[in-house]
């Protein structure tokens, strides 16, 4: 059976109990949490800070019997030390998680490899996976960039990269790249679809990702050419964000629409 996880960048506006009573009463079996900023200013949940609301999350978890797959973001920029992102993974390790989502921002490869290092290092010690989104606009901006990072960073244990659909369309490779990823670097994956046409300029990509995403099924991305280059039984995070789409229908139904159309997609891929 593959497991869907919602993306708490879905329905960012939801706090991590409320996300959790969504994901379950949707029929999820796991959640994602943003238990830290995407960029400066940006909306997050800091559970290491707030044990009031790690407690009463935890408590949803058990009510629901949902279970929460993957923690963001951690961003590896130039100045990144693994002190300060400790706290994060503890609480990660306090939810259950069974991933970490992370970026490449430092333009240093030899340094970014060994913060990447350092924070597998961490996870692995949490029972965490530490997995690479490789994005257009970040210093690891395609498969080919994200498996050289993998390579010299050296944690085969727990190294992992994760293969969104939407940042997979707009970078180069295609399903023979997304195949080729040894099966031992595959966690999970992201699912949703957007317009075939790719934007032009990184506040472009960048307002696509966080603002307009798609349904599967309604966009010009080849999701089922990706979905058939992974393995069958991958766990699929549903994140779909879109400010227009989302408000209309509610946090309910929209998280029934995106998992709805991710398991029809999923499913007719495989058929």
């Amino acid at each position: 059976m593959r497991r869907y996880a919602l993306a708490h960048l879905t329905l960012l506006e939801l706090d991590p109990p409320a996300l959790v009573e969504t994901a379950a009463a949707a029929g999820y079996s796991h959640a994602g949490l943003r238990l830290r900023p995407a960029a400066p200013g940006g909306l997050f949940y800091d559970l290491a800070a707030s044990p009031a609301l790690l407690r009463e999350t935890q408590a949803r978890l058990r009510a629901t019997g949902l279970e929460i797959f993957d923690v963001e973001i951690i961003r590896l920029g130039p100045d990144f030390q693994i002190e300060p992102a400790l706290p994060f993974l503890d609480a990660a390790a306090a939810l259950g998680a069974r991933a970490v989502l992370l970026a490449g921002d430092d333009p240093d490869p030899s340094r970014l490899a060994a913060s990447y290092a350092a924070l597998c290092a961490a996870a692995a010690a949490r029972r965490l996976t530490a997995d690479l989104e490789f994005m257009p606009w970040t210093a690891v901006p395609d498969i080919a960039a994200a498996r050289r990072l993998v390579e010299q960073a050296g944690q085969p244990a727990n190294a992992g990269i994760l293969v969104d659909a939407l940042h997979y369309a707009r970078s180069p490779g295609g399903p023979a790249a997304v195949a080729a990823i040894p099966r031992g670097l595959l966690h999970y994956a992201q699912i949703c679809d957007a317009p075939a046409e790719i934007p032009a300029t990184v506040e472009g990509l960048i307002h696509t990702a966080r603002q307009e995403r798609l349904l599967p099924g309604t966009g010009g991305i080849d999701i089922t050419g990706m979905l058939r280059a992974l393995p069958a039984d991958l766990p699929l995070s549903v994140e779909m964000p879109n400010i227009r789409l989302a408000p209309a229908r509610g946090p309910l139904n929209w998280a029934k629409d995106c998992l709805a159309a991710s398991k029809k997609l999923a499913e007719e891929a495989f058929a």
